[in-house]
């Protein structure tokens, strides 16, 4: 079952929550997030990013840590996992993903980070 429209979780006073494909920053340099599919899928895309992992952090059967591999940016360190894969992990850890569409300055950014908001130490 496809958890992609479940609600992001936690404290987040400071970030502004995105539902949709069609929602956006409301200012640039804006820190956003959300836990939906389509929404990850889409920011990726735009920056050329695959879905990966940390090879060697497997744990019960799935994907470690996530990461995204940017072309350009010596990810040969990473493993290219499907988003299937990718996604099942995210969604069975509970994770939020919090980023930016646009620094402050207007350019692109490809700040993101993934927030378990169980973690005492998060």
């Amino acid at each position: 079952m496809s958890q992609q429209n479940r609600p992001v979780r936690g404290d987040h006073p400071y970030e502004q929550k995105i539902t949709s494909t069609d929602e956006h920053e409301e200012r640039a340099g804006r820190s956003l997030i959300t836990t939906d599919h389509d929404v990850i899928r889409q920011w990726a895309a735009e920056r050329q990013a695959r879905p990966a992992k940390v090879p060697g952090t497997e744990h019960d059967g799935r994907a470690g840590v996530l990461r995204f591999d940017f072309p350009g940016y010596g990810g040969g360190d990473l493993e290219e996992i499907s988003w299937d894969d990718w996604f099942r992990t995210f969604d069975e850890r509970g994770l939020n993903f919090i980023y930016q569409e646009h620094r402050k300055d207007g350019n692109q950014s490809n700040f993101f980070r993934l927030e378990n908001p169980d973690r005492e130490d998060a």
